[in-house]
């Protein structure tokens, strides 16, 4: 049986975030909030958040113990991009892009 949980449109790039769920993938599931603990970058808080939000799912409607979980898997797909633009010198314009994210967090019991 697997337990997910999913946290959509954060405002976080997909591939910075991946280089933090690369971290987590296959580790136990406690092992994995104590590396993102001690992850200093801003996708760890937010991994961390669905991977507590997955073992809750896990525990309360599965009745799965929660010291043999694993995340089984871990997916960091793109979300909408938010366009704005940004004027620039002889009347120029740029486009600022500000890429969203959804995340996936599945647990499993061993």
């Amino acid at each position: 049986m697997e337990a997910k949980a999913i946290t959509k449109f954060v405002r976080l790039s997909p591939t910075k975030a991946r280089l933090v769920a690369d971290l987590v993938r296959g580790k136990s599931a406690l092992q994995a909030l104590d590396i993102l603990a001690f992850t200093n970058k801003k996708a760890a808080v937010v991994i961390a958040k669905t991977l507590k939000s997955a073992i809750a799912n896990a525990t309360n409607n599965f009745d799965m113990d929660e010291e043999k979980l694993v995340v089984s898997t871990i997916m960091v797909n793109s979300g909408p991009v938010l366009k704005r633009i940004m004027p620039r010198a002889m009347g120029r314009a740029d486009i600022i892009r500000k890429p969203t994210s959804h995340i996936v967090v599945a647990v499993t019991e061993k």
